[in-house]
């Protein structure tokens, strides 16, 4: 089994997320890999450049069944994956996942800014992967309305974590998703988006979902 981990927008794969479960799979023999969706520069980040990652990635697995772990923005990219390659991935992890990712919300922006954000072809955000404020182009919003995740079909089993009290992500709108497909268990946790305080028991479900 290949573990690949999609971190989320404006993070890295170094996130305590991604830390986390690489020492726990490591533990078991695994090494956890997974595209840096910040390469070859943040500025010129799109879902479609996310997308073509993964694949190269999960084409790097050879003949190995594929398991993608993917946090929020990397969960969307996950069920897209799914989708696209469902021969090739075996089964998904999403850990607040952002099924629920059209366009306008990509970045929270008001009217005004994503006026200035088409005119400017960029607009700034804080990059909490390099604890910095970094330009992301305008591209990443226009290339996102080309996705679809919250009606997206794909049949790989499929864990889900999702804090209730997640204001990145819209937990009723995950419920939802989750309930309108029997591939997928849900998970709802006494958390926030990050989900720290709930990785010790998103582990004991993932262990045995990932190495069965």
């Amino acid at each position: 089994m290949e573990v690949l981990y999609l971190h989320g927008f404006a993070s890295s794969a170094q996130s305590s997320k991604g830390a986390y479960f690489a020492e726990k799979l490591r533990a078991h023999g695994i090494a956890l890999a997974g595209p840096d969706f910040n390469a070859p520069d943040f500025t010129s980040l799109t879902i479609t450049r996310m997308l073509d990652q993964v694949g190269a990635a999960v084409d790097a697995a050879a003949d190995a069944p594929v398991a993608l772990v993917g946090s929020s923005l990397g969960g969307f990219v996950a069920v897209q994956a799914a989708a696209c390659w469902p021969a090739r991935i075996d089964r998904l992890v999403l850990l607040a996942p952002a099924v629920d990712l059209r366009a306008e919300r990509i970045v929270e922006l008001g009217d005004r800014a994503l006026e200035e954000w088409k005119a400017t072809g960029r607009t700034n955000i804080f990059h909490y992967g390099f604890g910095r404020v970094m330009p992301v182009g305008y591209a990443l919003y226009e290339d996102a309305a080309r996705y679809d995740s919250l009606h997206a079909a794909f049949g790989q089993p499929t864990l889900v974590f999702q804090g209730r009290h997640d204001t990145a992500v819209n937990p009723h709108v995950v419920e939802q998703w989750a309930a309108a497909r029997p591939n997928v268990e849900l998970h709802l946790l006494d958390d926030d988006h990050q989900l720290h305080a709930s990785l010790d028991y998103i582990w004991e479900k993932v262990k045995g979902f990932l190495l069965s």
